[in-house]
């Protein structure tokens, strides 16, 4: 065998194995970036589910409290804007993810209000489509906090395998970057006040 021909192997053997050292990180990242973007979808589509169901819960709770209006505008806003903000699968940044999670703590913020408008009905609370509509909204808000639980538990695996070496060398080639997480909304490490007022 000449010389140069072994030469040529040998270079054709070496570049042969980088490439094969570099393939399947990247293979690897694009499932892992796949799976994020699915787990991000599994969000949307338990926080759509509630969306779909505030109209039919307004009309009903609109029916039995006509003067409540302030509280309905409120509920009716709030999801308008919490609809409004859009986060693009391939841009999961913290920042994109806060701005996303602020305009849903909005939203429960006004259900949670309308929540103690409809204490004030106890005629709508014991009709049939309202008890309907709760239990609705209740599995949802249970799937939007497993959907939550999951996309963290896929960011976390994506994000720990683009940072470990020599993986991070192949992300930072290839424009892989951190994703963000779902936080805790503000204050929720602190237990609520309660008073009691017997008087």
């Amino acid at each position: 065998m000449s010389k140069t021909l072994k030469t040529v192997l040998i270079i054709v053997g070496v570049v042969l194995v980088l490439a094969a050292m570099f393939v399947k990180p990247y293979n690897k990242m694009v499932q892992k970036d796949e799976e994020c973007s699915k787990a991000w979808a599994n969000v949307e589509n338990a926080y759509q589910r509630r969306m779909d169901l505030i109209p039919n819960l307004v009309k009903t709770v609109q029916g039995a409290a006509d003067y409540e209006k302030g509280t309905l505008t409120e509920v009716i806003e709030a999801r308008a804007k919490a609809t409004s903000v859009q986060v693009d699968p391939s841009n999961l940044t913290e920042e994109s993810l806060a701005k996303f999670q602020a305009a849903q703590d909005q939203l429960s913020s006004a259900l949670s209000r309308l929540m103690v408008v409809v204490e004030r009905y106890p005629e709508l609370k014991a009709t049939e489509e309202f008890k309907s509509l709760m239990d609705a909204l209740e599995g949802t808000e249970n799937r939007i906090a497993v959907a939550r639980k999951d996309f963290n538990t896929t960011v976390n695996d994506y994000n720990s395998y683009i940072r470990r070496f020599p993986n991070n060398i192949v992300a930072g080639m290839f424009n892989f970057d951190k994703k963000g997480y779902f936080k805790a909304a503000e204050g929720a490490d602190k237990a609520p006040e309660v008073e009691f007022n017997f008087n």
